[in-house]
């Protein structure tokens, strides 16, 4: 039997997903006087951000800039990073008294924990009016007459069917990473509902594995990590690097798996900045009777020289460097620079911190996020063709859309 018409709840804007973009779209609309509703399908709000940064919330970063993001449009994001920067939200940060501190590369981080944050969003909702509704399962939206949207949600353990209204719906959903947190398709379904298209989609920000011999090499130096450079497809990062049992992660890992596809091969430079070649060779003529791995192991962890002397020079191990040839020294100071390996696969979609591709910007106003097709439809947040770099640019991402659409629902 129908839902009478009368207990309809109506609402100028419903939001779907209670994570960074939601939550700030909900907010800013609020503020200017919107009735928002935010339907979370989760039973706590927020589980993302709580568990970002090591618990620690690395909530923006001091260099926000387009080409630290990756989208088939590379502009697509210029607008909504302006219209609400990261000095912006850093000025929200200091206003609620949140004790932060910067860490390399620009990254800004709560000193305390990420539960600061989403204490401060939810403070900021509760002030604006933003009603929450958690262990909400949505089931399906269609416009009604007049333009309207009737949505269509399982509230709590009973599933017990409810129908609303709103006038504009804002897909904050997230994407398919880390399912364990909430990660799911929703979004694109949505979107290809109402006639937008999507882009490939793939993990990002994602740890390498690997089937070769490189596989026992990693597990058999699982925990070790070093800083390294690393490069594919001319992208490079400098950044440390985690060997694990599965294969190699760490920051400049994650970051490079962006830019990687299957097939690829992955340059790490072990010694950046140092000339692997010029250091040998000095060497070699300075401590002629000191075996090799002695001279690396001054500059790389003794468990890895083990390792790549077996790889490069296990008939030399125990040859002192006055028997290496120039000849020879180059070839493995080459590989110490540029050391080349496949991977076969990434850990997929359930560690990766984001999912490349989405939503296509194309049918997206940059300025609004709203449907270019569709009145009073927006997408905002990782659901869109909008990728960050490690380090705070997704959280911006995630404040500086849901401000947008936030300005204009």
């Amino acid at each position: 039997m129908g839902q009478d018409r009368s207990s309809i709840d109506n609402y100028d804007v419903v939001v779907l997903g209670a994570g960074a973009a939601g939550l700030f779209c909900a907010i800013t609309a609020a503020r200017r006087g919107r009735k928002v509703l935010v339907l979370e399908k989760a039973n706590k709000i927020g589980k993302k951000i709580l568990m970002s940064g090591g618990g620690r919330c690395n909530f923006t970063n001091y260099e926000i800039e387009a080409h630290n993001y990756l989208s088939a449009n590379p502009h697509f994001c210029k607008s909504a990073l302006k219209r609400y920067t990261q000095w912006d939200f850093i000025a929200m940060v200091d206003g609620h008294g949140i004790a932060w501190e910067e860490r390399k590369h620009g990254q800004l981080f709560c000193q305390h924990s990420a539960k600061d944050i989403l204490a401060m969003l939810e403070q900021e909702c509760a002030q604006a009016g933003v009603e929450i509704r958690t262990r909400c399962d949505f089931q399906s939206a269609c416009i009604a007459d007049g333009g309207h949207y009737h949505i269509e949600i399982a509230q709590g353990s009973s599933g017990s069917k409810q129908r609303l209204e709103a006038q504009s719906l804002v897909v904050a959903t997230g994407a398919l990473s880390i399912p364990t947190l909430g990660g799911s398709d929703l979004g694109y379904v949505i979107a290809t509902q109402f006639g937008l298209q999507l882009t490939a989609r793939r993990a990002g920000l994602v740890p390498f594995m690997f089937s070769d011999a490189s596989k026992s090499l990693c597990e058999r130096l699982s925990g070790l990590s070093l800083p390294v450079e690393v490069s594919c497809n001319s992208q490079h990062f400098s950044e440390q690097m985690l060997f694990t049992h599965r294969g190699l992660s760490g920051p400049a890992i994650l970051q490079i798996s962006s830019y990687w596809q299957p097939g690829d091969r992955v340059q790490i430079d072990l010694l950046p900045g140092i000339d692997a070649s010029q250091l040998l060779l000095s060497a070699k003529r300075e401590s002629s009777k000191s075996l090799l791995r002695s001279v690396l192991i001054k500059s790389l962890p003794k468990a890895l020289v083990i390792e790549l002397q077996s790889l490069w020079w296990a008939d030399y191990a125990e040859k002192p460097m006055a028997e290496f040839s120039d000849k020879r020294l180059a070839t493995i100071a080459a590989s110490l620079n540029c050391w080349s390996l496949k991977p076969s696969a990434t850990e997929g979609y359930r560690t990766a911190e984001v999912t490349l591709g989405g939503v296509d910007t194309v049918g997206i106003s940059s300025k609004t996020m709203e449907a270019k097709l569709q009145p009073r439809l927006y997408f905002i947040g990782e659901v869109l063709d909008v990728s960050g770099h490690l380090g705070g640019y997704n959280f911006q991402w995630a404040w500086s859309s849901g401000y947008s659409a936030g300005q204009f629902v």
